[in-house]
């Protein structure tokens, strides 16, 4: 389990780094969140942190991005949010991904909620009164 309080994005790399960290073998992280709560900043922190060679965007249209780190390594980075049913997690095959041994950030997994593997590690990112973000784990 991992807990922190994100005060400004000076914090993030910090944070992210700590969150790696904290999850040393884990390899799937669902990340929840309302809209706007900070989940693809986290997750470009999270791929900064872990050396990505590629540029860091949101795949909110292309539903996944594919980035490479500096050591051949390869993160997918997912974003569920227009699916409107599971069988187009099933024609990109979803499976191929989540069961590669790689890095796998999703976003919107609530879509998707019945196709995690068991071992997903639920990643909560809570906007608080004052601005601040907490950032949760829970395996």
């Amino acid at each position: 389990m991992f807990k922190a309080e994100i005060h400004s994005l000076e914090d993030i790399n910090h944070i992210a780094k700590r969150f790696i960290t904290a999850h040393p073998a884990d390899r799937v992280f669902a990340f929840y969140g309302k809209m706007g709560a900070g989940k693809t900043t986290f997750i470009k922190a999270l791929c900064e942190e872990m050396q990505v060679t590629d540029y860091v965007t949101s795949p909110t249209f292309a539903l996944i991005n594919e980035y490479q780190t500096a050591s051949n390594d390869k993160i997918f980075h997912f974003d569920f949010y227009r699916i409107k049913s599971l069988e187009e997690a099933f024609d990109f095959g979803y499976e191929d991904y989540f069961f590669s041994g790689q890095h796998c950030f999703i976003e919107w997994p609530e879509k998707i909620e019945s196709l995690l593997p068991q071992n997903t590690v639920k990643v909560y990112i809570t906007e608080l009164d004052d601005g601040l973000r907490m950032i949760e784990s829970r395996n």
